[in-house]
């Protein structure tokens, strides 16, 4: 059996073609699909004992341009028997996807994706700092962002349709990585007074990381042109700059480091 990594359904519409799978020499073969335990899609091909060749070589078919996209290398890794082989293609962690941005506009597009799904990620991360929070102030500050945050995301719905284009997001690591870094520190710490310091902390970096997006985001938009969605993403903007700021008070002035500290 021959197993590719192949492209998540999610992100079918991003290629060029669709992909396929070689053997030489040619044998009679199955080819299917299957979801593996990391939430990946694989195509493999199975083969009869009698037609399995002693070694295999599986190569994406030519006419997919899915093939420049790859390293062109298939590691062979192990051989249990005549009539099964297992490959892993090793993918370019860059360039998996379609070229789809190719102006300023479709960068623009992507980064209120990018921002429309982080504030998405953040409305289901919310509740679970407020019911970890013992300070008064730092959970009744998050349950005003949580509203906030509902809030923007309209607005984000507003700038695609003024945009002409449909609400949706896509995947952002970075707001990803620092809610998945939340949780694993809120595993960690067993002090509710250092827990509500962290909390702090770690809700301070996603509003940076809000802060960097939207700014840059309002930039590009007033560059192309766009002053009809500009007033929308400052509002948003500016919630984040005084959430963050809330954040600093609670820290340094209502006691969270202190407590912590003591």
């Amino acid at each position: 059996m021959v197993v590719l990594l192949s492209v998540h359904p999610s992100r079918q519409k991003d290629m060029h073609s669709d992909h396929a799978i070689e053997v030489s020499p040619r044998v009679i073969a199955l080819n299917r699909s299957f979801w593996q335990y990391l939430d990946k899609v694989c195509g493999a091909l199975s083969t009869p004992n009698h037609q399995a060749p002693r070694r295999t070589v599986a190569k994406l078919a030519p006419n997919s341009n899915f093939l420049d996209n790859l390293s062109g290398t298939i590691a062979y890794l192990a051989k249990f028997s005549a009539p099964l082989f297992y490959f892993f293609v090793q993918e370019r962690q860059m360039g998996l996807f379609s070229k789809d941005i190719r102006t300023m506009d479709d960068l623009l597009l992507h980064g209120l994706q990018d921002i429309y799904y982080a504030e998405q990620q953040i409305t289901k991360a919310l509740p679970k700092m407020i019911d970890q929070a013992t300070n008064r102030d730092l959970a009744q500050g998050l349950k005003l962002h949580l509203e906030e945050t509902n809030k923007q995301i309209d607005r984000l719905d507003q700038v695609f349709k003024k945009l002409g284009k449909k609400p949706s997001g896509t995947d952002c690591p970075a707001i990803d990585g620092l809610i998945k870094e939340a949780d694993a520190t809120a595993g960690d710490i067993e002090d509710k007074s250092v827990l509500d310091a962290a909390i702090v902390a770690n809700a301070q970096a996603v509003e940076h990381y809000e802060i960097a997006r939207y700014g840059t985001l309002i930039a590009w938009a007033e560059e192309l042109g766009h002053d009809d969605i500009v007033r929308f993403l400052t509002t948003n903007l500016n919630e984040e700059k005084a959430a963050n700021t809330k954040l600093n008070t609670v820290a340094l002035r209502k006691g969270v480091n202190r407590k912590a500290a003591s």
